[in-house]
């Protein structure tokens, strides 16, 4: 018998067999976890599903195209019975309301343009679900997230998916190091959403061709203005639509009709320019219009950083990275100057549009498909 009987690591990163490596699965009832799942338990794991009640379940039935409808609770249970594990749902209505969508309305209201989605993961799935996994005494945590989990020098590193059209970095900046060392995202090195399907298709799993949700979970066919009226009635009170300099050229029937860098919808017509929104004011009930290079800056103030780094931010005056000012565009040049542990100042090399409060900024590595954490965009 060889001196040397350490068991090699699993797919997981465990040295140990999979029938003894506990992995909770987050199942949002959509394809992508349920073929994490899926993968996981055909491949030997002990896998737990969970999925999270986020919201009034009996208003989610009649709702499609969300993530945590009361439809993918079903599903998620369905496809755990196909593979043979159990799964529990967990009722997370409170701590979902108080976490996430009070602060959207707050935020919103505040002339942000929040990404809800960034904080459920910050503050509901990678903390709250996270010690639950924990609780179950699971080795790990798997989601269907397309990003990647990669072992460097340092530890646990965080990196874009294989799928640059899939990948959703800009969502998961603020998961912590702590938090990356027990998550696991099997997918993020597949090469398309058409390989995810595939291996769906290869399970046998009732959710093979499910469509992908794209509204955000509580904002039915992503309408906003709606959900914040039932959440903040004091939102749709009228006010004036104003230019730069302080000028009435309209009104309006709420600032939650309204976003930065809109320029459809105004109700102000007949101007030789067109004009944007460049800022809300939610104090005083103010719209205030400006032309197109009105959108465009390239410093950019950030806070509640999540530095993801070998090296502390605070090491050097100055980072030479790559950032993210939206979900929706590409990486561009910046150099990000650190204030403080959790603060600093983004001077993107070239200006962007519509940069606006409430929104998240990304960094990343110039030279690899790293991801250095990033911060939330503030008014400065």
């Amino acid at each position: 018998m060889p001196l040397d009987t350490a068991h090699p690591l699993n797919s997981l990163g465990f040295a140990k067999s999979p029938a003894d490596t506990r992995v909770v699965v987050a199942m949002s009832g959509g394809v992508d976890s349920s073929v994490v799942a899926a993968q996981l338990a055909e491949e030997g794991y002990d896998v737990v599903g969970v999925t999270l009640q986020l919201y009034d379940h009996g208003a989610a039935l009649a709702k499609k195209g969300a993530c945590c409808a009361g439809r993918d609770i079903h599903d998620a249970r369905r496809v755990a019975e196909e593979m043979g594990f159990p799964h529990y749902v967990l009722d997370y209505e409170n701590v979902f309301k108080d976490a996430v969508i009070d602060e959207f309305a707050d935020s919103y209201l505040g002339g942000a343009t929040p990404v809800p989605c960034i904080r459920c993961n910050e503050r509901v799935k990678f903390k709250d679900l996270l010690e639950t996994a924990k609780d179950l005494e699971a080795d790990c945590m798997a989601t269907g997230h397309y990003i990647q989990r990669k072992m460097g020098d340092g530890g646990a590193e965080l990196h874009c998916a294989t799928d640059a059209a899939r990948d959703q970095s800009y969502f998961l900046f603020s998961t912590t190091a702590q938090q990356l060392d027990y998550l696991r995202f099997p997918l993020g090195h597949l090469p398309s959403k058409d390989a995810t399907r595939a291996l769906a298709a290869k399970y046998g799993l009732s959710v093979a061709d499910k469509p992908d949700s794209q509204d955000i979970c509580f904002v039915p066919n992503g309408d906003y203005a709606s959900v914040i009226r039932k959440l903040r009635p004091e939102a749709a009170a009228p006010g004036e639509i104003v230019d730069m300099d302080g000028k009435v050229l309209g009104s309006h029937d709420g600032v939650i009709n309204y976003t930065i860098g809109q320029r459809r919808g105004l109700g102000i017509g007949g101007l030789a320019d067109p004009l944007y929104v460049v800022k809300l004011d939610a104090d005083t009930a103010r719209v205030v219009v400006g032309p197109k290079e009105m959108l465009a800056t390239r410093t950019v103030p950030v806070r509640e950083i999540n530095w993801l780094g070998d090296e502390p931010m605070m090491s050097r005056s100055a980072w030479p990275i790559a950032v993210r000012v939206r979900s929706t565009r590409p990486p561009t040049d910046a150099i990000l100057r650190p204030i403080s542990d959790t603060e600093a100042t983004v001077e993107l090399t070239l200006p962007e549009e519509g940069v606006s409060p409430g929104q998240a900024c990304v960094f990343y590595d110039r030279d690899s498909s790293r991801i250095f954490g990033g911060g939330w965009i503030h008014k400065g």
